[in-house]
């Protein structure tokens, strides 16, 4: 019986080759840290449908070929909660315990940065698609993101200001316990002190991770008669913001940065955010090329057009995945697959992606790319205003 079974087994394994078929192989595996709940939900949901969307292309082609074999992509996703603690529990996690090749997030910088000190001390190559704060890969070699920093976005806000506004005085309000938000905002401030001069910024407000009412930083900013207010806020928060400063007769202007770009800004948000603009990744609206393509299958899956965060994602799981691909086999020993995936990531000099072309420079994870200034039309749109790029 034992013969005759190896037998059969011998035969089915001919027969699965001989129709074009192959043994399965292991799974590749990557990790996912990302924000399903907490403060920002839709920003984990967009990283994970547009992930999923990637995931599904590959796998339904057989794999992603590497070294001639294809491997069928595993993707794993932990809910960090929007906490920081969290996001490091299940970066070990991830690590540890799932044992993947490698990280794809968290988003949020407040995440990201805590998260990369795990991943960096554990030598596990970590790409986080949205995060812009510059600690989340200073001086980690492991680290990298497929968004600008902010020490790019910060300059890109103020000059966009002074020409659209002709504006010479600003007021900031931001989140104190956000490494993102308060990080733009003192990048901002030197920024525009240092076109304007000191006391150009005529308010500089804070505010906590769970308050709702913003009526007194708003007092203070209105009565120093800015000729702008500055939000360096997730989408949530200027939600509630913006309609609060038009409540308390504010009919000024405002100005956002790439955290208002999620799908979810405009169902909260509705008509108090229309004409405003904001810097970010890529506008939706308009989008020609491969950026459409994206758009249009997002949109047919899951019923929404992809917000910034949905886009970087692709584009971050895109360069893993040309790094994986570089290492011309899967290797069983994950220290080692690891460290090839790293030096293969920091290797790539150009990558076009869906948010645009990026070019990395060898001195470490950030790319170097353009911004895009992002007008909220009266539909609610994401639409082009104009691209930013470094000289």
């Amino acid at each position: 019986m034992l013969k005759l079974a190896r037998v059969f087994a011998s035969a089915c394994a001919a027969a699965l080759l001989a129709s074009g078929g192959a043994l399965a192989a292991e799974p590749i595996k990557i990790g996912f840290p990302i924000e399903l709940t907490g403060e920002i939900p839709k920003v984990g949901e967009s990283t994970k449908y547009a992930a999923e969307l990637f995931r599904e292309e590959v796998n339904a082609k057989g794999g992603l070929e590497v070294g001639g074999q294809k491997y069928p992509l595993e993707f794993i996703y932990e809910n960090n909660e929007a906490k920081p603690e969290v996001a490091v529990n299940v970066a070990l996690k991830l690590i540890d315990r799932d044992n993947v090749l490698a990280i794809v997030g968290p988003q949020s910088s407040r995440q990201a940065v805590p998260a990369g000190a795990v991943a960096n001390d554990n030598e596990t190559p970590m790409i986080t698609p949205w995060s812009t704060n510059p600690d989340a890969t200073k001086n980690r070699p492991w680290v990298f993101r497929a968004a600008f920093l902010d020490d790019f976005q910060a300059p890109v806000v103020a000059n966009f200001a002074t020409k659209q506004f002709d504006a010479k005085k600003a007021a900031v309000l931001f989140e104190i316990s956000n490494d993102y938000s308060k990080g733009l905002a003192d990048s901002f401030r030197a920024v525009w002190e240092k076109m304007n001069g000191k006391g150009s910024v005529t308010a500089f407000e804070s505010h906590g991770p769970k308050d709702q009412d913003f009526s007194a930083q708003l007092t203070k900013m209105i009565a120093s008669k800015p000729d702008f207010i500055f939000l360096p806020e997730n989408y949530n928060f200027v939600a509630l913001i913006v309609p609060q400063a038009r409540d308390l007769g504010y009919k000024g202007q405002f100005m956002g940065s790439d955290a208002w770009g999620s799908a979810e800004l405009m169902t909260l948000c509705k008509d108090a955010c229309k004409g405003l603009f904001f810097s970010t990744h890529y506008a939706a609206a308009g989008a020609t090329g491969a950026t459409k393509e994206f758009i249009d299958k997002y949109n047919k899956k899951y019923g929404y057009v992809p917000d910034d965060v949905a886009a970087l994602t692709w584009d971050a799981v895109g360069l893993l995945t040309e790094a994986i691909q570089k290492t011309g086999k899967i290797d069983s020993n994950t220290r080692k697959m690891r460290k090839a995936i790293r030096d293969n990531m920091a290797s790539i000099k150009e990558f076009k992606g869906i948010t645009g072309n990026m070019r990395f420079d060898g001195q470490g994870g950030d790319p170097i790319k353009c911004a895009v200034i992002v007008e909220i039309s009266p539909k609610g749109e994401f639409t082009f205003k104009e691209s930013v790029c470094p000289k």
